[in-house]
């Protein structure tokens, strides 16, 4: 609530002078200071506070998993990689970790072959996760196999029509343009617009390529 009125620091004061018995709750209290920075949009101090935990926890899972995402927001991918291949070493049945790592291979480098063999891990784990499902369609779409791209991206907007899904699956349907394609491209980009007026990607995808 503090957060929320804008008095971030007093918020972090206040979680600073909660008495922790052990790790467990020393864990809770930086995910806490963590996430109203990271609704501040401050993912710098973000990644700071993680890592200062890290230090006193270097095999902390929830840790290393957040700090990975700050990472990723600050073009870190070296951190990223680094911290979710030690998440997957330390619980390799972490389906989420082979996630991250997958889908920020296929976003943000050329290692796609890499990304398919993380996602293909995950999905193993996590067979009907939409958002796996979603990061696959989008290392395939990044492949340029685009039905097997478009089958996962239904899939994964079926099971939860979330925005950036949306966004993903429009592009793949525009881009691959068989018959009906754009037009139904067109359908999830608005349906989900109406929804989710102000989400980033949503918006940035239709406004490249819906004339």
């Amino acid at each position: 609530m503090l957060s929320r009125l804008g008095r971030v620091q007093e918020a972090r004061d206040w979680l600073a002078a909660l008495p922790v018995v052990d790790d467990a709750e020393r864990i809770q209290v930086v995910q806490a200071e963590a996430l109203l920075l990271r609704d501040a949009k401050d993912y710098r101090a973000v990644f700071e506070v993680l890592s200062r935990a890290l230090e006193k926890m270097p095999d902390a899972p929830d840790l290393l998993y957040d700090r990975a995402m700050a990472a990723e927001k600050l073009d870190r991918l070296d951190v990223l990689e680094q911290d979710l291949r030690r998440l997957i070493k330390l619980k390799p049945d972490h389906a989420h970790a082979y996630n991250a790592l997958g889908y920020t291979l296929a976003d943000r480098t050329n290692r796609l072959t890499e990304a398919v063999a993380l996602l293909s891990q995950a999905l193993k784990l996590s067979p009907e996760d939409p958002f796996i499902l979603d990061s696959m369609g989008w290392a395939l779409f990044k492949l340029k196999r685009m039905p097997e791209a478009v089958d996962h991206l239904r899939r994964a907007f079926t099971a939860k029509p979330d925005p950036e899904i949306a966004a993903h699956l429009g592009e793949a349907l525009w881009v691959r343009n068989d018959k009906g394609d754009r037009d139904e491209a067109r359908r999830v980009w608005q349906g989900s617009l109406k929804v989710h007026p102000d989400n980033e990607s949503l918006r940035e995808v239709v406004s490249r390529l819906m004339p």
